[in-house]
């Protein structure tokens, strides 16, 4: 079984920067694909990251200033956001899946889900 959980959220003002943190328990961490994704108040869920073993994805509305990694020492993923603006407020999700082969922008392709972070960002 799977689990997630999140870390790393919070109030933040215009042009900070944060990192979230994402653990990951089970025993396949390394051979999983990771994700984030968002949902600001009254929207859908917006794909925002993905990470394999050796490739990464993000998201158009925040390339350039959003950055994934991962540890597999620590069995965690990380979002470093950066040069935050407004917009960004979102419950922030991690995701993982076991079956995938590399990363995808589809919610639907992702098995397993944190409970969320609130990212706050305002003045």
């Amino acid at each position: 079984q799977v689990q997630l959980v999140e870390s790393g959220g919070g109030l933040v003002q215009p042009g900070d920067s944060r990192r979230l943190s994402c653990t990951f328990s089970g025993r396949t961490f390394g051979s999983s694909i990771m994700g984030w994704s968002r949902q600001a108040p009254g929207k859908e869920r917006d794909f925002v990251a993905a990470i394999s073993r050796s490739t990464t994805s993000i998201a158009a509305s925040v390339a350039g200033r959003f950055s994934i990694s991962r540890d597999n020492a620590k069995n965690s993923v990380y979002l470093q956001m950066n040069s935050l603006k407004p917009e960004d407020t979102a419950v922030y999700y991690c995701a993982a899946s076991t079956s995938l082969s590399t990363v995808s922008g589809r919610a639907s392709d992702y098995g397993y889900w944190g409970q969320g972070t609130q990212v706050t960002v305002s003045s």
